[in-house]
């Protein structure tokens, strides 16, 4: 397992506990070991550590067909220092029986093999790109529809925006996406500021997360001329008490066109944050509303209180 210098770490924590990514061992392009529903973030984490080919349920089944209720395959873009399984271990197998053909990549492995979401977001996006057209291919479908948390919704919204993905997707959704980037309570000014301190970044955490940083010129060329292209509906899940993305609107589409949700709009008791985005039961029906309106239904709101389940994230990925 990775682990980041010791100095870095310190820098981190004194910002905040909590803003250490997801570290897990790299795994296939397209993991298919069969492997259990996840109740939580920190749990999926662990398993996904041991447990490198892990899919999550429901997804990566190439002779699934598409139905005309949902003509079009998901495709579920994981974060930094990530795996497909510890990500998306509770929400494939709420698509999937939602009727959902569902499928989960890894992309960006590190040079040792041993994290996922770490190469550069312009490589990660081709290998997305890539990954597509067999799907397309083999299941006839005619589209597709990308969910990319943090780091993924960037890696898919390249892909659309600046890769032709346009032409082989209707629908980007996007959970906490880095839309503007993140601050990071105020260190990503800090590391930028200072003579090589992205490079640091880029070094031990990755390219990818590097270009992620408020105001990188990464951000600035994706974005410029407008956030989003015509042809694709695009929906921007972000929660006001991200610990990675601040401001929270930062996470947010500026286009017109865009639909853009915050959670605590809709449920106000729902603290949820950035690390536990991708397990969370409001978020997620946000996110399965967004792929199916025809079926769309209020969110329960189930309260959480601020902070819940971060710290047990952080000790499963360290």
């Amino acid at each position: 397992m990775r682990r980041p210098r010791w100095s870095l770490i310190a820098l981190l924590v004194a910002a905040t506990p909590a803003l250490f990514a997801p570290v897990a061992h790299a795994s296939p392009l397209m993991p298919i070991a069969a492997a259990p529903t996840q109740p939580d973030h920190a749990d999926a984490i662990r398993y996904a550590a041991t447990n490198r080919d892990a899919a999550p349920p429901g997804s990566n089944d190439m002779s699934c067909t598409p139905t005309a209720a949902h003509p079009n395959p998901v495709v579920l873009v994981h974060g930094t220092d990530s795996t497909a399984y510890s990500d998306w271990a509770g929400f494939s197998p709420i698509l999937r029986a939602a009727g959902f053909c569902v499928f989960a990549i890894n992309y960006g492995t590190s040079p040792d093999g041993t994290s996922n979401g770490y190469g550069a977001i312009e490589d990660s996006a081709a290998q997305l790109k890539s990954i597509t057209r067999s799907i397309l291919d083999e299941t006839g479908a005619a589209a597709v529809d990308v969910v990319g948390y943090s780091q993924g919704a960037a890696v898919a919204r390249y892909f659309v925006n600046r890769l032709g993905g346009n032409r082989m997707v209707d629908r980007w959704v996007g959970i906490a996406s880095p839309t503007y980037g993140g601050t990071m309570y105020g260190v990503a000014p800090l590391v930028q500021a200072v003579p090589g301190g992205t490079g640091l970044v880029a070094g031990e955490f990755g390219t990818g997360l590097a270009q992620l940083m408020a105001g990188s010129d990464f951000l600035e060329r994706l974005n410029a001329g407008g956030d989003t292209v015509p042809g694709v509906e695009y929906t921007s899940i972000a929660t006001k008490v991200d610990e990675v993305i601040q401001p929270y609107t930062n996470a947010l589409l500026r286009d017109p066109g865009a639909h853009n949700i915050v959670v605590q709009d809709v449920c106000p008791r729902t603290e949820v944050a950035h690390f536990t985005f991708t397990y969370d039961p409001t978020a997620l029906r946000l996110a399965l509303n967004a792929l199916d309106p025809a079926n769309a239904r209020p969110p329960n709101c189930v309260p959480v209180p601020l902070g819940a389940g971060i710290l047990d994230v952080v000790l499963a990925s360290n």
